[in-house]
């Protein structure tokens, strides 16, 4: 039986991302990338098929896996299921709901980093998964690179230098009717100490 399934999934629901989080679930979504049955889940597992029928029937309540098949074997019924998708991103935003209020001024506030960032994983997530379903081509690009700065004024006289770089570029590309519209997202943190080096040729 031939199967349709998101490549990647957003779970932005608190008591779906408890499920997915748990060690236990985690591991049957992870089993659960090719069809699987409850005994031979089981059998891997090692774990009493009634347990492990607990965490299934929540599991495909919570929509997180599906049925693809039912056999019939020797007087019962097996059900096969799977994953609704061979990966789960949890919205970052549910992991900190402490969110604080961020002054628009404040350019260089490190949460508020934290939160485009976030935003960035749902929103790309979300447009992945349906171009994965359409069968087409998300077009995205990334760009990083390593810079160093000596004084505080430097790191100010490069964002500024930047800025002004993006938005005489970006008035070249505007915004218009019938053309599609493109976010672009710039951000600096500093680099992890041994981390590879990031560099633009």
């Amino acid at each position: 039986m031939a199967e349709t399934r998101r490549g990647t999934r957003l779970i932005d629901d608190p008591e779906k991302a408890l499920l997915a989080l748990s060690p236990t679930k985690r591991q049957l979504l992870e089993a659960l990338r090719e069809p699987g049955s409850a005994a031979s889940l089981a059998a891997r597992m090692n774990m009493p098929r009634q347990r492990l029928g607990h965490h299934l029937r929540a599991l495909e309540a919570a929509g997180l896996i599906r049925l693809v098949e039912e056999r019939r074997r020797r007087g019962f019924t097996e059900r096969v299921l799977v994953a609704d998708a061979q990966a789960f991103v949890v919205d970052p935003d549910l992991l900190d709901r402490r969110k604080k209020a961020i002054e628009t001024q404040d350019k260089f506030a490190s949460q508020h980093l934290v939160n485009v960032a976030a935003e960035i994983v749902r929103e790309v997530t979300r447009m992945q998964s349906s171009a994965e379903q359409a069968g087409q081509r998300l077009l995205t690009f990334t760009i990083e690179a390593d810079v160093g700065f000596g004084k505080p004024n430097e790191f100010e006289d490069f964002t500024l230098a930047l800025a002004n770089a993006v938005s005489e570029l970006a008035r070249k590309y505007p915004r218009d009717q019938g053309r599609r519209a493109y976010r672009v997202i710039i951000g600096a943190h500093p680099a992890v100490k041994g981390g590879p080096t990031k560099s633009i040729i």
